[in-house]
């Protein structure tokens, strides 16, 4: 039976990923580069830094900027990021979430968030859903990103679960790739493509059955 849930957060307790491409798009285009809703699938579930490395290596600038430069444009995305989360509220969790969390703490299952987002904690009070988890691993803390397993194995060490007993949520194939890497069983969330290694796949969170999940 399964002990603990660790959840992903953009994808799949909420979908903040248009407010990100509208931050990065912005800042690309004071750079001089044009990137698209294509190019921005890449930037699915990686870093900040990550992201705008990406970026960068894209418009053939990635050598024009010092590390200290390169931190304040990752500000600079990230605050107006920010600002567009201001209207975020219940409303904006994915269907089937705040039902799942619920069924979870009902079943004293300890849940965690495992996001490369340094703003997981306002996103989630702004949801309204802090309290239903444990913890949430800080991105600072971690040596590398997705698809290293490190931050799920954190995630579920955090609320007492070994790796193998725990059951990770991801919309992102570097996420389910972590996952699998952590020994963990994975459920992939995604309407609009098959992500390969998942034990199981669904559209939404309206399609699980909690009872089935843990017994896995």
């Amino acid at each position: 039976m399964k002990k603990g849930f660790v959840f992903d957060l953009d994808g799949v307790i909420t979908d903040t990923a248009k407010f990100h491409y509208i931050a990065w798009k912005n800042l690309a285009k004071k750079l001089g580069i044009t990137i698209n809703e294509t190019f921005n699938e890449t930037l699915k579930g990686i870093s900040r830094m990550d992201s705008l490395d990406k970026i960068l290596a894209y418009g053939q600038r990635e050598n024009e900027f010092t590390t200290a430069e390169k931190e304040a444009l990752a500000q600079k995305k990230n605050d107006e990021y920010v600002k567009l989360l201001a209207d975020l509220s219940e409303t904006d969790l994915l269907p089937g979430v705040h039902d799942f969390l619920v069924q979870a703490k009902e079943r004293n299952i300890p849940c965690s968030i495992a996001s490369a987002s340094k703003n997981a904690p306002m996103i989630l009070e702004k949801l309204g859903v802090l309290d239903f988890f444990g913890h949430i691993v800080d991105p600072e803390t971690l040596k590398k990103g997705k698809p290293d397993p490190e931050i799920f194995v954190k995630a579920a060490e955090s609320i007492n679960v070994a790796p193998k007993d725990a059951i990770g949520f991801e919309d992102a194939q570097a996420g389910i790739e972590g996952i699998k890497a952590a020994g963990m069983y994975a459920v992939g969330i995604s309407a609009t493509e098959t992500l390969k290694g998942a034990d199981f796949q669904v559209t939404s969170m309206t399609e699980l059955d909690i009872e089935q999940l843990i017994n896995q």
